[in-house]
């Protein structure tokens, strides 16, 4: 049996890894002039179920106001602070 792991809090991150992100219903998004998606938690708790290209799965929450900026070829970055936790 897996052990499971507890929710790590965690500082701006980016990653490039990123093959499908699942939002929640806890988000609004808007588009900036670069081309950036930015998605805003309008919730505390707001969660993400991250898909990486190595396999992984992450479960990523944040409180009201954080923010995920979403670029071309899979680039996405969290803002601060945000909980973390690995699901297999």
């Amino acid at each position: 049996m897996k052990k499971t792991q507890a929710a790590r809090l965690e500082n701006q991150v980016y990653s490039n890894r990123v093959a499908r992100s699942e939002f929640d219903n806890s988000w609004k998004t808007s588009v900036t002039r670069s081309g950036y998606v930015v998605y805003t938690a309008t919730t505390n708790n707001a969660k993400i179920l991250v898909l990486l290209t190595t396999g992984l799965r992450k479960l990523i929450i944040f409180n009201k106001g954080g923010k995920v900026l979403v670029g071309s070829g899979g680039v996405s970055h969290y803002s601060k602070p945000h909980k973390a936790k690995d699901l297999n």
